[in-house]
């Protein structure tokens, strides 16, 4: 949505004190055809966002505002709704109706039937906007994703589970049934406001298992792995809570359909499937990966072992949560949806140390 004038593209971001709204300002800072023009937040209201936020230097004309419809749809083309579950499905069709690209970081959206989000969510008060939102995986929904105006930007655990798995489901590699995610997520999940379970004295030196059997993720992992294999897929999904800032790690298991395939074939059709997705990055045989390696940035890697011993293939991935888990690919898309090349404002490293 630049055009040949330069007129750069007017992104408001709706809740945007929060751990993903503070990422999109700094994943924004260098976008060359973007201009934040609008940052709502209620709690700080009135406060620079450089004052609030040292970490964002360059940001010292914007101010943090009341949330405000008119101003929003006066001010903004694309509007980033990074806002608490039913607060977005009250503010979404506002947006719409106005004309403006909505990209919403809340669960609101990507569950497709209304019985299921309301099962473990609660009431939807737009439920007709659920069809029509777009699940915001550019590895595989890129088409719809280009034409979208309301995209649904997946959860973290989602994105580190249904990424390995998804081209493997499709190309029928691996059975449906018995599925186990592990996952290890960083603190920052949690989101930024107060709570006793995320104090450091709290998580230091701990490690623990937690909403066993009962996440609220599970319904959308299983969805689009369900939508993958062409047949209704439940799974076992466990996340643990470990003690640094950043990242998910998802180990996963699930049965080879061909007992005999050898590790070589499962990376041939990752390989071949993410040929032309450039941050997620298969690794070669024998390497599993860290999530120090993707801390910052917007990339996916996998490993894979096809245990032939006992019939199971062994999936590693990591993401940093922030940033392809909820941030950096809600830019991703946006970049997609605004015809811009999919990659700006996203290709730096890892940070080391």
């Amino acid at each position: 949505m630049q055009t040949d004038t330069g007129k750069k593209t007017r992104v408001a971001i709706v809740g945007a004190s929060g751990y993903t709204g503070v990422e999109l300002l700094r994943i924004l800072k260098l976008h060359p055809a973007v201009e934040v023009t609008v940052v709502t937040s209620r709690q700080n209201s009135g406060t620079r966002v450089e004052e609030l936020f040292p970490s964002l230097h360059g940001y010292s004309h914007l101010k943090f505002t009341a949330p405000d419809m008119d101003e929003i749809c006066r001010e903004a083309d694309v509007v980033f709704t990074a806002v608490p579950h039913q607060t977005a499905m009250a503010v979404v069709p506002g947006f719409l109706e106005a004309g403006l690209k909505v990209i919403d970081l809340s669960a609101d959206f990507r569950i497709r039937e209304q019985a299921v989000y309301e099962k473990w969510y609660q009431e939807h008060s737009a439920p007709q906007l659920l069809n029509e939102a777009v699940y915001g995986l550019p590895e595989i929904y890129g088409e719809q994703v280009a034409s979208a105006r309301l995209l649904a930007n997946p959860g973290c655990y989602p994105t580190s589970t249904i990424l390995p798995l998804a081209p493997l489901l499709k190309a029928g590699a691996v059975k449906p049934e018995n599925i186990i995610v592990d996952s290890k997520s960083g603190t920052s999940g949690a989101g930024r406001g107060a709570s006793v379970a995320t104090l450091f004295c709290e998580v230091n030196e701990g490690f623990k298992a937690y909403k066993v059997g009962d996440h609220r993720h599970t319904p959308e992992i299983e969805q689009e792995l369900s939508a993958a294999a062409g047949t209704d897929i439940k799974i076992n999904f466990t996340p643990h809570l470990v003690p640094m800032n950043r990242g998910i790690l998802s180990t996963i298991y699930c049965k080879l359909s061909d007992s005999d395939a050898t590790t070589a074939n499962i990376h041939n059709i990752l390989y071949e499937f993410y040929a032309n997705a450039p941050f997620v990055r298969v690794l070669p045989e024998g390497t599993f990966p860290n999530v120090s390696s993707v801390r910052g940035s917007n990339y996916c890697d996998i490993g894979a072992k096809a245990d032939r011993r006992t019939g199971t293939l062994i999936l590693v991935s990591v993401i940093d949560n922030l940033v392809k888990g909820a941030s950096g690919q809600a830019v991703q898309n946006m970049n997609i949806m605004c015809g811009l090349e999919e990659t700006l404002s996203l290709e730096a490293g890892a940070l080391f140390p």
